[in-house]
């Protein structure tokens, strides 16, 4: 654990603080999560180069800066119910639960969902559910949510998830295809949506029809 403590604040002070990632809260749980429980163990031995890395199903874990921009883009205080569609490893989802009030998780991939789950399981994390599902559709029965971030891109973002965005919310999503994409936030205030996009990425596609 000490070798792990010492990988963390080596990761957080040499690849994410010099990249602009300032939130004291942000940094802290990125120093005390550990990225290694996220990611299959052949790969432990990269667990916190700054790259993404696979985890079956044709999926990645994101890389870290990339988690920790998405993650201080939310400007979360701790009061927030929040989707997260792609739950992926989990390790996003344990950012968010650490800084947020809920977090509802859909995966479309089972395995991983259940992967997820046991991980999160085993480091107390309560306040988050899982759903294996169709993210396009976001969760309807639990709209609306104060912030909603996606881990996967669309060309185009799908209308359930405006419809499920709180007023004032905001949404987090990468937008674009395989030329091109970057991350695009959604603000939703007084019924009207204004857009900024600014950071260039690279994240598997949106699945689902």
């Amino acid at each position: 654990m000490v070798d792990a403590d010492r990988q963390l604040r080596w990761m957080v002070d040499l690849q994410l603080v010099p990249r602009g990632i300032d939130d004291p809260l942000v940094l802290e749980v990125f120093r005390t999560i550990d990225r290694a429980l996220f990611v299959p163990p052949d790969l432990h031995s990269y667990a916190y180069e700054d790259r993404p890395l696979g985890i079956g199903e044709g999926q990645t874990i994101s890389q870290p800066y990339m988690v920790a921009i998405m993650t201080q883009s939310l400007l979360l205080t701790g009061a927030e119910r929040v989707l997260e569609i792609g739950t992926g490893s989990g390790y996003q989802t344990a950012m968010l639960a650490a800084l947020a009030r809920e977090v509802y998780t859909i995966e479309v991939h089972g395995p991983l969902l259940e992967r997820a789950r046991e991980t999160l399981g085993g480091m107390g994390v309560a306040n988050v559910r899982y759903r294996v599902g169709n993210g396009r559709l976001g969760w309807p029965e639990e709209a609306p949510f104060d912030r909603i971030l996606c881990a996967a891109a669309a060309d185009v973002i799908p209308p359930a998830w405006f419809d499920q965005l709180g007023d004032p919310g905001l949404l987090l999503t990468p937008t674009g295809g395989p030329e091109g994409q970057i991350l695009t936030c959604v603000t939703k205030r007084g019924g009207r949506l204004s857009w900024r996009e600014f950071c260039p990425c690279r994240f598997v596609p949106l699945v689902g029809g």
